[in-house]
């Protein structure tokens, strides 16, 4: 009755979000895993796999990323 829907522009601009979040950790994660296979195997990968993801999750709200920066 007097509850808010959430338009169709609404909706695009959240799957908007959500993709780039889960594509920048998912790239970032697969970069150090990559880098740290190359350099150092298994145990670089994990390791490096696991820089990656939480560089990602810097990566994905640049915002935070500038405010952590300041």
């Amino acid at each position: 009755m007097g509850q808010n829907q959430p338009t169709i522009l609404g909706r695009m601009a959240s799957l908007v979000k959500v993709l780039w979040t889960v594509s920048v950790i998912i790239a970032a994660t697969a970069i150090g895993a990559h880098a740290g296979w190359v350099g150092h195997g298994i145990v670089g990968a994990l390791a490096l796999g696991f820089v990656g993801l939480v560089a990602g999750c810097f990566l994905s709200r640049p915002s935070f990323l500038a405010q952590f920066l300041t």
